[in-house]
């Protein structure tokens, strides 16, 4: 199995000049739709956040910028939010690095490691910026919510 290594049209000058491997099986590129299309067991690398997916969608802005990935196929990633240590999982993840904005759809659960919270819903949205949780089961399932609490006996 032929595996593609590819640091795709600028990423590596994204925000703070953070630098983005991504590999894949298969690398499509679309310069006039500005697109990069990654298929088969893809990986994408930035700093400490790792994201796995059947298939990752790249668009670019006219400077050749990142301004959505979009992950499909049985998604799965270990994100930095806000300063803490994410473990996510969906049908489809989504960033948007310039909104730092993250939505999960689809089957999508979201699991803060430090504090053990977990959530499940059809749809996941996280704003980095306002520090806004938006969760909606879709009307598929309710969500569900599960984190711990300390009792305090005397």
């Amino acid at each position: 199995m032929k595996r593609l290594i590819a640091l795709c049209l600028g990423i590596s000058s994204m925000l703070v000049a953070a630098e983005v491997e991504v590999t894949a099986e298969k690398f499509f590129a679309d310069e006039k739709k500005k697109i990069s299309i990654f298929e088969g067991h893809v990986v994408v690398i930035k700093e400490g956040d790792k994201l796995t997916a059947k298939k990752v969608t790249i668009e670019f802005d006219d400077k050749k910028q990142p301004i959505r990935y979009i992950a499909t196929g049985d998604a799965k990633g270990n994100l930095t939010m806000n300063q803490k240590k994410y473990y996510g999982e969906a049908e489809k993840m989504t960033y948007e690095p310039s909104k730092s904005l993250y939505t999960l759809e689809k089957k999508a659960f979201l699991h803060e490691i430090e504090t053990d919270k977990k959530v499940y819903g059809d749809f996941i949205r996280v704003d980095q910026i306002s520090g806004h949780y938006e969760v909606d089961g879709k009307g598929a399932a309710p969500v569900k919510f599960i984190f711990k609490v300390e009792d305090k006996k005397q």
